[in-house]
């Protein structure tokens, strides 16, 4: 732990720099390519010493697939090869070494390599091994056209600035960020003679940065002060079952659930802000002419916090990881995307016990709260204190649910995951399921799915 605050708040001032000194217009994207990449390699070994090696060996294996497989599959072989070698590393590190959680773990940066193999992998589909009419929208303009060099594929995958915590990116925009293209490309979404202004604007990171910094260190003191001073494993304690309610262990759970979070806020507030402070995150401006610097935020605490729906909560929690599920499951599987997606949510966090009972869990929840929202929620919807009503309760829901459906993934085992649901009736498991029974299913809109091109170009031919 020591090892990753002193390797990010380096990484920080080593952005700053980076920005400063080798900006594109001080330095070739061959210069920052290479710094990016040798500092990114010298951050790994310096936290995970020599187990680092794994994570050089998961990227030199998928170069050579990259270069040797055929883009029909090169997606298929990616993904098998960095999935299989995570999964791997998971086991070893838990059954064969005996890698606790506080020790050291190198697979937090090895998921993310694994993520951004599997993205380049599928872009690269995309751009060489597809027609333009099979893709979506969002495919489409993803996708990667012409092979990286070695350098780039390097730095891409092993760059200072998410070599620790992530998160991933998409190749494209990494690229346009080193050659200097980042910000002018989302610039040129905007007409500025409009707003007064006779050229192009230079958004500055350093306000973000700051603002993000701030966010950092609140939520390292919150964790400091709260976590360990509110264990999930109390809610499991024979003394503590025994003398509180039903009530009163829905909201401890809350409370510890609540503790567990600051943790998170750290660790991806400071790496968004170590990207920005290179120049790297920049995704245009908003309705209020304000430059936002969110293009690789990996949460949005406020709509976290105040979530009416577990959908919402979802799409606001490691917002990264979610558009990578997206990109490489949900979108490209014909059927049950949204199971399979969890599924292989669960299998990239890693092989614990609580990790599945929490994706699998997560997936009833998942299906019932859709259920009920497309049921019920155009009901509620007027008057004003009605919908007010309606977003209160939904918002208690959504937060007690979300803690419900996350406790095992902090327990880790089956047995105080099993007794956890003991003590809390599985309620939730039961509301799930009567719902599902009761309340029509939503229709499925793709059994097997068609791209967004083709969909369009089949409507314009049936007019």
């Amino acid at each position: 732990q020591i090892n990753f605050v002193a390797c990010q708040l380096f990484a920080l001032l080593a952005a700053f720099w980076f920005r400063v000194y080798l900006g594109p217009s001080h330095a070739s994207s061959a210069v920052r390519h290479a710094f990016a990449t040798l500092f990114g390699i010298y951050f790994a070994v310096f936290c995970f010493g020599w187990y680092s090696i794994h994570l050089f060996v998961l990227v030199m294996m998928n170069y050579g697939i990259m270069n040797m497989a055929s883009i029909p599959n090169i997606h298929r072989y990616s993904f098998v090869v960095a999935m299989g070698y995570l999964t791997l590393c998971h086991i070893s590190r838990i059954y064969i070494f005996h890698y606790g959680i506080l020790t050291t773990d190198f697979s937090g940066p090895l998921m993310i390599i694994t993520q951004k193999i599997t993205t380049l992998a599928c872009q690269l589909h995309d751009g060489i091994g597809r027609q333009a009419e099979e893709l979506t929208a969002e495919q489409n303009r993803l996708a990667v056209k012409t092979k990286p060099s070695l350098l780039e594929y390097l730095s891409y995958l092993l760059n200072f600035m998410s070599i620790i915590a992530g998160p991933c990116s998409n190749y494209k925009d990494y690229i346009a960020f080193i050659e200097g293209r980042h910000v002018h490309m989302k610039l040129l979404e905007v007409n500025w003679k409009q707003k007064g202004y006779d050229r192009l604007p230079d958004p500055s990171p350093t306000g973000a940065v700051m603002y993000k910094l701030c966010i950092t260190l609140l939520s390292l003191v919150l964790f400091l002060t709260l976590t360990k001073n509110f264990p999930m494993a109390y809610i499991i304690d024979n003394e503590f079952l025994e003398k509180t309610s039903f009530l009163s262990r829905l909201g401890y759970l809350y409370v510890v659930t609540q503790a567990a979070k600051p943790k998170y806020y750290f660790a991806w507030t400071l790496a968004d802000a170590i990207n920005n402070a290179a120049g790297y995150g920049f995704s245009g401006v908003d309705e209020k002419g304000i430059f936002r610097w969110d293009l690789l935020s990996n949460l949005n605490i406020w709509n976290i916090e105040t979530a009416t729906s577990f959908k919402m909560y979802l799409e606001n929690w490691n917002i990264q990881t979610a558009a990578w599920l997206k990109r490489v499951c949900y979108d490209r599987v014909p059927w049950y995307p949204t199971v399979l997606t969890f599924i292989l949510s669960a299998l990239w966090h890693g092989i614990y016990p609580g990790y599945y009972f929490t994706f699998l869990t997560g997936i009833l929840i998942t299906l019932a709260a859709r259920a009920i929202r497309n049921n019920c929620r155009h009901y509620f919807l007027t008057p004003v204190p009605l919908k007010v009503v309606y977003d209160v309760v939904t918002w208690l829901v959504t937060q007690l649910a979300v803690c419900y459906t996350v406790a095992p993934f902090v327990m880790l085992a089956v047995e105080p995951t099993i007794k956890f649901y003991k003590s809390m009736y599985f309620h939730m498991h039961i509301l799930s399921i009567l719902v599902l029974l009761v309340l029509p299913a939503r229709p499925q809109a793709h059994s097997v799915r068609r791209p967004q091109n083709q969909v369009m170009q089949n409507s314009i031919k049936n007019k």
